[in-house]
């Protein structure tokens, strides 16, 4: 696949890179290493995911599961967790989903499983943590704690701490929970990295913390990372980013510096999503993470620092907040109003907009006009299409909004948010293509079809879209000489097989810089 969209029958690497697309007699002359024969497999631009949580995803192998059925069943995992854990130390875990259960759990659902251990479990959404006494004792969390800036502690009707954590107010518990290692973080890292070659991925762009990046430099020095990632900067550490001369794009091919993480606001399963107007049947609009003051302040200090920024935001309140802040920080750089010819001219990546799942109508321009790319999550729109019909009624005609946004010019990245969803791209393209999920609800045309996305335009998301949101559109993301050797090799065809079946065609080969990382 290149920008003509050529199919070739063989392609030759060296050095990590291509150096011959086309037949196979110009491959065997062009040839001067092992040749191998995929006996007419398939085979694409490497995948790259735009959007993970890479130790979170390690982590979540080993730790409990939430994701259960029912809540009763979360329970007794963390029961079963904490009959073998020493009493005091932690115990972790992530996936529940209260949309699913018959109601929010509480502190006292995880007290009675764990009597003797502090417990937290991250919210599959990853904007909410469920937490027991002894967590919220930890932390210092009470009756009369105020709610932190852009975070909520839930309460029951005397006041007293529920045991559910939103946005912010999660910090509280966080930062009291002992760090892992790097060592211990890129040890776990390992069964993760084999789970990503597996799925076909050839890189990454990871939005998890410091610890994260120290684990996978790591890696990076003992020669143990195989995949190529790009390691976003959380906005804690933004001061030391700047400080220290970071810019984004440093780094070299195996891991390289990012955007800065913000964030302006939640979810849409815990009703923390900003919106213009309020959920349905409610008066609620959502969590502003940030003030739009610190949007702009946050922006304009990384961009001043020749750091790009990627934010978070959800609801279509928080979409806009986000263009707005940029629009003000690039019109002040330039000394007046910003268009696209200005966009970033410094930076080495382009800046971004994670998830971007409801945006207004009135706002699609403005990505394009920004130079702005959509970093989104097809699978997103399959896992959560009732609720949100049921929180955002009528406008979810426009939520998850793929082909309006191709159609507006901007630049679209796809990505799994895993541990969120799963880490396959297969699925996520099956997603973008028929909106439908895996069982094949809604119907045969998939939820709000008018969005889907044809194969071609899907796998240009996870290849050329997800290289140039991270500033490597020329040199990456097509199979042209000159260009890395990163390739997956698939069973079948997703171009020729029937939509609903591209989630299933199996990855036979993992390639990355010529080299096979997995398969055979």
């Amino acid at each position: 696949m290149d920008a003509r969209r050529t199919v070739a029958t063989a392609v030759t690497a060296r050095a990590g890179r291509i150096v011959f697309v086309g037949d196979d007699r110009g491959a065997r002359a062009a040839a001067s290493a092992e040749v191998i024969d995929l006996h007419g497999a398939c085979v694409l631009p490497g995948l790259v995911d735009a959007h993970l949580h890479f130790a979170w995803f390690a982590r979540s192998l080993e730790e409990v599961d939430g994701g259960a059925r029912t809540r009763g069943e979360a329970v007794e995992r963390v029961r079963a967790r904490a009959a073998g854990t020493p009493a005091g130390a932690w115990i972790g875990g992530s996936g529940w989903d209260h949309n699913v259960w018959d109601r929010l759990p509480s502190r006292q659902d995880l007290d009675a499983a764990a009597p003797r251990n502090p417990a937290a479990l991250k919210a599959k959404s990853g904007h909410a943590l469920w937490v027991n006494s002894l967590a919220l004792k930890a932390a210092g969390i009470r009756k009369g704690t105020a709610d932190p800036a852009g975070g909520v502690i839930a309460r029951d009707a005397r006041g007293c701490p529920t045991g559910i954590l939103y946005e912010n107010a999660m910090e509280l518990v966080r930062a009291v929970i002992p760090e892992q290692s790097a060592g211990a973080i890129a040890a776990s890292m390992h069964a993760a990295q084999e789970r990503a070659l597996a799925a076909g991925l050839t890189g990454f762009h990871d939005f998890d913390g410091v610890p994260a990046f120290r684990a996978l430099q790591l890696m990076r020095e003992r020669g143990a990372l195989d995949v190529r990632v790009v390691k976003g900067i959380p906005r804690e550490a933004l001061g030391e980013a700047v400080a220290l001369g970071l810019r984004s794009g440093f780094g070299d091919d195996l891991l390289a510096v990012g955007q800065v993480k913000l964030f302006a606001d939640g979810a849409l399963g815990p009703r923390t999503a900003w919106m213009l107007e309020p959920y349905e049947g409610s008066t609620g609009t959502g969590i502003p993470t940030l003030t739009p003051e610190d949007l702009r302040a946050d922006i304009g200090r990384a961009r001043a620092a020749g750091l790009s920024c990627a934010v978070h935001a959800i609801g279509d309140a928080a979409v806009r907040a986000v263009l707005d802040a940029f629009a003000a920080v690039r019109g002040s750089a330039a000394g007046g109003a910003a268009g696209p010819g200005e966009a970033a001219a410094h930076l080495r990546l382009p800046d971004r907009i994670e998830h971007v799942q409801l945006i207004s109508p009135a706002d699609l321009s403005r990505l394009f006009g920004l130079g702005v790319v959509a970093s989104m999550q097809p699978i997103h729109a399959t896992s959560d299409m009732d609720i949100a019909d049921r929180h955002w009624g009528a406008r979810a005609a426009t939520a998850y909004a793929w082909r309006s946004i191709l159609e507006s010019g901007a630049d679209l990245a796809f990505g799994s948010d895993c541990p969120v969803e799963t880490i396959s791209p297969l699925a996520g393209i099956h997603a973008a293509v028929t909106r439908r999920r895996a069982d094949g609800s809604p119907g045969p045309d998939g939820w709000r079809p008018e969005q889907r996305l044809t194969v071609e335009q899907a796998v240009r998301a996870y290849t050329l879209g997800a290289a140039r949101a991270a500033g490597r559109g020329r040199d990456a993301g097509t199979i042209e000489p000159g260009r890395l050797a990163d390739l997956t090799v698939l069973e079948a065809d997703p171009f020729a097989v029937n939509p609903h079946e591209i989630r299933d065609v199996p990855v036979r080969a993992t390639i990355v810089g010529g080299r096979l990382r997995w398969g055979r």
